[in-house]
Parts: C-alpha cells; structure tokens; sequence
C-alpha cells in the first residue's frame, strides 16, 4: 500500500479541525488533528480521517475504540490501554510504542514505518496486511495471535513470543528475526536462507532432535 510521508499530502487535510480537549469516553471524531497534545484516553470513541502529529498517548484507556484512516506521525504511545480496539487503514511513522496493552485488537491493512515498539502485548490480536518497515521490535508477545500476510521488511524482532500464534501467508524475509517461544507458530510463514541458518538450533531443540 502507498505510504504518505507528510500530513499536507494526506486526501482530507484541507478538512482537519484542531482537536478539542479534554476527549470524552465514547466520543465520535471526524477530521480532527491531534496535534502536539497529551491524551489521556477516550475508550469506545471512533476516530476516523484524523491526523496525530508529535502527540503522547499515555497511560489511559482506549479500549474498544475504533481508528479509520488514521495517520500518526512522531508519536509516542507509552502505557496506554488498547485493548479491543480496531485499526484500519492506519499508518504510523517514526512511532515510540512501549508497553501497550493490545490484546484481542484487529489491525487491517495498517503500515509501521520507522517506529520502535517495545513490550506490546497483541496476544490473541488479528493483523491482516499489515507492514513494519525498518522498525525495532523489542519482546513482542502474539500469543494466540493471527498474522494475516504481515511482513517484516528491514525491520529487528527481538524475544519474539509466537506461543499458539498462527501465521497465514506471511513473508519474514529481510528482516531480523529473533523468536524466544512458539516456533511451530513458524509454519506457513516463508523466510530466508539465512534466516534458516539463525534458527536452525532453536528448531532443533522444539523438535527434540539432537545435534552433534
């Protein structure tokens, strides 16, 4: 999918409002720019055509909120609670997304380009055509999760978690690939030679085979 680099370009920004806050819970936001604020949750609010630039999401509850056609740009999500909440056709660049709660959220057709996400919980999450380009991925647990053709180009997993995960026609070559549990979630997946050589001793041993 074509990934738009500035907000000026972006089909709807001649429509965009200043946000106005404090947000309310179950709120409903239509073209609104989020600019350089601090939110602090607005849980089952939907969002869509809205624009994040240099904003914090902190420690609040989003929880079961709906984003469409959001681009987030120089964001920082640090302990916010997006648990259940539904992402599609979203793009986030040169993100910081640390210790998020994101279980059984469903992101569709969603880019991260430049980010790094640290410790986000996506157990039993749904990812369908989503990208991480040239992102770090430090101990991401997708436990139970379903990736739906998610690719990883030029990006670094670190202490992946794939427990119970199942993977359907994704593609994890070009990237870096470090996986701490679940390797049998590996199948369906296609890799690289060289990254067949790296994990080679940690399927050996899922597989009780014994090398000498």
């Amino acid at each position: 999918m074509a990934v738009i680099e500035t907000l000026a370009d972006l089909p709807w920004a001649e429509h965009l409002v200043p946000a106005e806050l404090p947000l309310e819970p179950d709120g409903n936001h239509d073209g609104v720019h989020f600019d350089r604020v601090e939110l602090d949750g607005s849980g089952g609010s939907r969002f869509m055509e809205c624009a994040f630039t240099g904003a914090t999401l902190g420690a609040g509850r989003y929880r079961r909120s709906r984003l469409t056609d959001v681009w987030l740009a120089d964001v920082r999500v640090v302990g916010a609670d997006l648990a259940e909440t539904g992402w599609q056709d979203a793009t986030f660049l040169r993100c910081v997304v640390a210790g998020v709660q994101a279980f059984g959220s469903t992101w569709r057709r969603v880019t991260f380009r430049g980010c790094k996400l640290d410790s986000i919980n996506l157990r039993e999450a749904h990812l369908t055509d989503v990208v991480f380009e040239d992102c770090l991925l430090r101990d991401p647990d997708l436990a139970g999760a379903k990736l739906t053709r998610v690719t990883f180009p030029g990006s670094r997993i670190t202490g992946a978690v794939l427990d119970n995960a199942t993977l359907v026609g994704c593609d994890l070559r070009g990237a870096d690939l470090g996986v701490s549990s679940g390797f049998a979630a590996l199948k369906g997946a296609t890799i690289d030679g060289a990254q067949l050589l790296d994990l080679a001793p940690h399927l050996a041993r899922h597989l009780g085979i014994t090398v000498t």
